[in-house]
């Protein structure tokens, strides 16, 4: 039975094993020391009350309502859409996407809605607009508790970018970014970060899907391999494993990432495939594969996301491929085709035309 405690330094609410003294916080990774757990409250489908209102500069999970269990685990996802209005770094289908992955995760994969998070700019909580501390938080809040049987998802619509590694490694020599609204001034969000924070806790029979629709996004999540396919649907995992020997998997559980290109490409956002809208091409792609019934297996959900944007005709209307670091240092949008290629990455390999693709 897991018990409530708040964490003696931030105050963030942590669930604490039965029979635990004590407890680690993954946000401020400050040890809590329980005398007795008897003297704990029970524990609640829903967070305790808050204690005052922290300063603006802190925030954690606590923000968030957690989802109760169930009898087959729960199911939680964090969205981020971001088109960063009103600036030369502008997308325009970031938000719609967000719209559309949280209508697909509710009405096909039946996640509840109280336990989706929505990081966008259209959000009014100023603790969900997409900033760098509030995406850190949210990625804490997913896997905050996680347990055998839960289904986790993270969904991220903005800028990617890369920046040179100095710790050997990755293999190409360049770290893997996210782009958070405030990037500018905040920094970004490397994939080392992303790996140690949301990757590394899943414990044994828990489940993590992340679906990442921006530039240089491949290996963005350090995950430790790679599945390269070709256009004839052929394929071999190849191996990212840092040669430092540092792991890169998980704790026992399952993470799955499925990126809009490989490290070295752009993603478009465009409105060459929907013809109505701006998208971006991989959640279109994504989207459309599973409600085309293509989402039987993670070999066909590929193939099927890759047919699309290889057959996409750009120049009959479709939007522009924009590369962050493309327009950071001419100045220029770019054009063109969708010459960008989706990628599968995994803490393990599998055989991808018989693994069931389910969220």
């Amino acid at each position: 039975m897991m018990m409530l405690v708040n964490c003696s330094s931030c105050r963030t609410p942590l669930q604490l094993p039965s029979g635990a003294r004590s407890i680690r916080c993954a946000i401020c990774r400050a040890v809590t020391h329980i005398a007795d757990p008897r003297s704990l409250p029970p524990p609640s489908s829903s967070w305790p009350a808050a204690p005052p209102p922290p300063p603006a500069a802190t925030f954690g999970p606590s923000h968030y309502a957690p989802t109760p269990s169930s009898a087959h685990g729960r199911k939680k996802a964090v969205i981020c859409g971001i088109s960063y209005r009103y600036s030369r770094h502008e997308l325009k289908g970031c938000i719609n996407d967000a719209k559309c992955m949280k209508y697909l995760l509710i009405n096909r994969f039946h996640f509840p809605e109280s336990s989706i998070i929505m990081l966008t700019e259209e959000e009014t909580d100023p603790f969900k607009r997409p900033t760098k501390h509030n995406i850190r938080m949210a990625i804490y809040w997913l896997v905050q508790g996680c347990q055998p049987g839960d289904s986790l998802v993270f969904h991220y619509s903005g800028h990617g970018s890369q920046q040179r590694n100095y710790n050997g490694d990755e293999v190409d020599g360049y770290d893997e970014t996210l782009l958070p609204l405030d990037f500018e001034t905040q920094g970004m969000i490397v994939d080392d970060e992303i790996n140690e924070t949301l990757v590394r806790p899943l414990p044994r029979g828990a489940r993590l899907h992340a679906l990442i629709d921006a530039c240089h996004s491949g290996t963005v999540l350090d995950l430790p391999y790679l599945c390269r396919m070709g256009r004839t649907g052929q394929y071999v995992w190849e191996d990212h494993r840092p040669r430092s020997g540092v792991w890169k998997g998980t704790n026992g559980g399952e993470a799955i990432s499925i990126s809009g290109c490989d490290d070295n490409q752009t993603s478009a956002d465009t409105s060459a495939l929907s013809r109505i809208t701006s998208t971006g091409a991989m959640t279109f792609c994504f989207i459309q594969a599973i409600e085309r019934g293509a989402g039987t297996t993670y070999g066909n959900l590929l193939n099927a996301m890759r047919t699309t944007i290889l057959n996409t005709d750009v120049g009959s209307g479709g939007g522009p491929v924009s590369s962050l670091l493309t327009m950071l240092l001419t100045g220029d949008s770019g054009g063109g085709g969708l010459t960008q290629e989706p990628q599968l990455t995994s803490n393990e390999m599998f055989d991808v035309y018989s693994k069931p693709f389910n969220l």
